[in-house]
């Protein structure tokens, strides 16, 4: 079977990097790559995008609220048709890049309090769908199972490719353990290696309090800035394969 394994690619700026891409883009079947706002600039851009084309790896765009020094992780309240042109004007960006190397934007990934905010509500996830699926209706939009990006996307008739993210902690409903709280980044590598396997025979996880759930996902997300998400990458890499899986880019595994 194939699987997608991804990271969020180029989030640093200037002199500055949180990860050693060029590692990364060897080891990952798809790049999810910042485009500006919360990391990355252009020169970074188009450096991730050259990266993707000489490894093969499927370029995604990665869009999130214009606060650098939060790293978009803080919520900031915009209102809804703020949320949409903070996010097209991303996505076009990393589009033109990619259009200006003969490449292609295949996926979108929201970052972190952008995706938190659509995910809560209803209304916004459709404006949001709407918007992508008139720029470009072939985007495959990466998204948990489950969640509000998940319906949305359905509704707007964008394919969808689920994820499971192999350094976070889930909880018993399924979400994510707040960053901050005790146990909610997984950086250990046996930990992280139980967890793919687990994924990978049985397709389940088990929860931080012990509660086994289904995980439908097709595509496995390693954080960069998590520590030590090189070797975590390849840990889950060589998970795949010896599972028998065979490593697609998203659009690939999203058909």
């Amino acid at each position: 079977m194939k699987i997608d394994l991804n990271s969020d690619m180029g989030e640093g700026f200037g002199p500055y990097s949180l990860c050693d891409d060029e590692a990364m883009m060897k080891v990952v079947s798809s790049a999810n790559i910042a485009c500006g706002f919360h990391g990355g600039d252009p020169n970074t851009m188009a450096r991730m995008v050259r990266l993707a084309k000489v490894n093969g790896v499927g370029i995604g765009a990665h869009p999130g609220l214009p606060d650098r020094a939060g790293f978009g992780r803080r919520e900031i309240p915009y209102s809804a048709d703020e949320l949409r042109q903070q996010m097209l004007y991303q996505l076009g960006a990393l589009k033109a890049i990619a259009a200006s190397e003969s490449q292609r934007v295949a996926h979108f990934s929201f970052h972190a309090a952008m995706g938190n905010m659509v995910n809560r509500d209803p209304k916004l996830a459709d404006l949001m769908m709407d918007a992508i699926r008139a720029v470009d209706p072939g985007l495959i939009i990466l998204a948990m199972p489950g969640s509000e990006i998940e319906a949305a996307a359905n509704r707007a008739s964008l394919k969808t490719l689920l994820l499971f993210l192999a350094d976070r902690a889930y909880d018993a409903q399924g979400r994510l353990v707040a960053r901050g709280l005790p146990g909610a980044l997984v950086k250990d590598e046996l930990a992280v290696r139980a967890r793919v396997r687990q994924f990978l025979v049985d397709r389940t996880v088990t929860t931080i309090d012990g509660t086994t759930l289904d995980m439908p996902a097709r595509s496995i997300l390693v954080h960069s800035d998590t520590p030590g998400s090189l070797e975590l990458a390849r840990i889950v890499r060589s998970e795949i394969e010896a599972a028998g899986g065979t490593l697609a880019p998203a659009s690939e595994v999203a058909g």
